[in-house]
């Protein structure tokens, strides 16, 4: 029987001796407020057309958008739970999904540039972006759901150590 696992890799989407860092919680809060900004007007408008027209079966509707609220609420918890970065020497990886599992290896020699970003809703949960530019666009990265001195301190980290690895080309 062959093994075609790298070494020192325990499977691809958790390589061996990596310490992840999970994103805050506060991106459950920010997704499933713009879920609610969604769901509110199509709960409100069922229901008004249930209670307008008067049939029994048109309360179907509104129990389907509650159930469909539910239901993503499940999902922003796990997907949240599911994404995480860890920088390395040479890289940093950024991971994601639940079912659709990506990791991203972002090699800090090709980083062109890092941007920083907080809409409002993400400054009101205390919340950024941290968006990685390479030269490729298959690498670019994208971590949300950062406290904003942590996205401070991974922009200004992956800039230098970006700009080192490229003095040494």
């Amino acid at each position: 029987m062959t093994s075609d696992a790298v070494p020192g890799t325990s499977e691809p989407f958790d390589p061996a001796d990596v310490t992840w860092t999970p994103v805050s919680r506060r991106l459950i809060g920010a997704r499933l407020t713009v879920t609610a900004i969604w769901l509110t007007p199509v709960l409100l408008l069922t229901v008004l057309l249930a209670v307008l027209v008067g049939g029994a079966w048109l309360w179907v509707f509104p129990a389907l958008v509650v159930v469909l609220g539910a239901w993503i609420a499940w999902v922003v918890r796990r997907q949240v739970g599911a994404i995480a970065y860890a920088e390395r020497a040479d890289d940093l990886l950024v991971r994601r999904g639940i079912v659709f599992r990506s990791l991203v290896v972002v090699p800090y020699g090709r980083m062109q540039y890092v941007d920083v970003n907080a809409g409002p809703l993400a400054r009101r949960f205390g919340i950024a972006s941290v968006q990685l530019h390479t030269a490729s666009p298959a690498t670019s990265a994208s971590i949300d759901g950062l406290p904003p001195r942590e996205a401070a301190r991974l922009r200004d980290r992956m800039a230098s150590r970006g700009e080192a690895r490229l003095a040494g080309l």
